[in-house]
């Protein structure tokens, strides 16, 4: 079975989610299988709701390269901003196409590309709504944004020091640094900020220059999608919010 874009449909199952789940277990030992994996899932993601083939893509916060290869063998003309060089630098040098920059001031024309994706990038911005509007800025009339990120109250919102964040980010930083013997690498305040999922659907539902066609739970089956109609539980549950919208 094809989806509207002619490619093998992507199946939003048990499945899927245990496959994601599983790669995820292993993200600090074989950071490798992750973030392929990962990559691979986003790419297929995408493809339900836009031809990836042929398409001008900006990622923001594009890391180093895993994105990149999912998405050009999809076919995209892929180009990526990140602020990190040393997240840009993690497997050599820097992915050819990539720029270094802000996600709050792209250094990218007005209605400039086809496709702006953004993976788990938002909660490491201290104004991420600034961010979001940037990248519909950047995106052409009838272009796509994919946006996602990790809602600070679930499972995984404190990142390393979780779920030490339920007592609070200082706190959990302060906790891993003493049993770790470092900081963390996710600094509450500086590089990771409480998000909450409430607040990208606010900022969707009223964007001015983009209609909102999907918000979706990333990780989840779909018959767990329901879990966004949950105003506190979505929090918890929801782990990852995927938001989908259209240039006007």
């Amino acid at each position: 079975m094809t989806n509207a874009t002619g490619r093998a449909e992507w199946r939003a199952d048990l499945g899927r989610a245990v496959r994601l789940f599983r790669a995820f277990k292993v993200e600090q030992t074989d950071p490798d299988r992750f973030y392929e994996t990962l990559a691979e899932d986003s790419a297929e993601q995408l493809a339900q709701y836009v031809d990836v083939g042929g398409a001008l893509m900006l990622d923001i916060g594009g890391g180093p390269g895993y994105f990149a290869d999912a998405f050009r063998r999809a076919g995209a003309t892929y180009y990526a901003v990140d602020s990190d060089l040393g997240e840009l630098s993690g497997r050599g040098e820097p992915v050819p196409g990539t720029v270094l920059g802000s996600g709050m001031a792209l250094p990218v024309a007005d209605a400039a590309v086809d496709i702006c994706f953004s993976s788990n990038v938002l909660e490491h911005v201290p104004e991420p709504w600034l961010m979001a509007d940037e990248m519909v800025r950047v995106t052409r009339p009838g272009g796509t944004i994919f946006l996602s990120y990790t809602g600070w109250w679930g499972p995984h919102g404190g990142h390393e020091t979780s779920p030490w964040h339920y007592l609070g980010g200082h706190r959990a930083a302060g906790r891993y640094e003493r049993h770790q013997g470092h900081p963390p690498k996710n600094k509450f305040g500086e590089s990771l900020f409480p998000i909450t999922v409430a607040a990208g659907l606010r900022w969707a539902r009223s964007c001015p220059g983009a209609e909102l066609v999907a918000a979706l739970p990333r990780y989840h089956p779909r018959w767990a999608y329901g879990v966004l109609a949950l105003p506190v539980l979505r929090e918890v549950v929801a782990w990852n919010l995927v938001l989908v919208l259209r240039r006007r």
